[in-house]
């Protein structure tokens, strides 16, 4: 390994920081490339293309996962510096009465959404635990509880007055 990583080490560097940055990140995907490498080294096929191609196509593929990943990454923004004024500042008559217009939007759900929010939000339960629960198939949990939540967000903005025009 020592011998393909000192003939082929540029190479995979180099592809990989086309991709990604910064160096500590290209340097953690090298060594993926690297691993991947002696993981799948009995499929190279000298027929089919040189050691180089072979090794620059696990690079290539590597660095194209890692930014794929980083996609999915939400990214972080700091806090604002009022953050925790805000917090203590809110009004605690408002959230009982936010919980009493939850409560009935809740009551105008069909009993099959209730129920299945009840197994998710109350009792803590995963999509796929509701589904073995119920019986219902694992789509049909996700897109009830989806529509369960479209439908109440409405239900709640439905329930908030609408502030006055000037």
């Amino acid at each position: 390994m020592n011998d393909c990583i000192a003939l082929f080490g540029n190479l995979v560097w180099n592809i990989t920081r086309r991709y990604v940055q910064p160096d500590s990140e290209a340097e953690d995907v090298v060594q993926e490339a690297f691993t991947e490498l002696w993981q799948k080294a009995d499929r190279f096929d000298r027929s089919r293309a040189s050691a180089a191609t072979f090794i620059g196509l696990i690079a290539r593929r590597r660095s194209i996962d890692w930014l794929r990943r980083k996609g999915r990454r939400p990214q972080a923004e700091p806090l604002p510096e009022d953050f925790d004024q805000k917090l203590t500042a809110a009004d605690p008559h408002r959230r009982s009465v936010d919980s009493e217009n939850l409560h009935a939007a809740l009551k105008q759900l069909p009993t099959e959404i209730r129920d299945l929010f009840n197994l998710h939000f109350a009792d803590g339960l995963t999509h796929h635990e509701i589904a073995d629960r119920t019986g219902l198939p694992l789509g049909t949990v996700k897109t009830r509880l989806r529509r369960g939540l479209i439908e109440m967000r409405a239900l709640m903005r439905a329930d908030q007055p609408t502030p006055a025009s000037p």
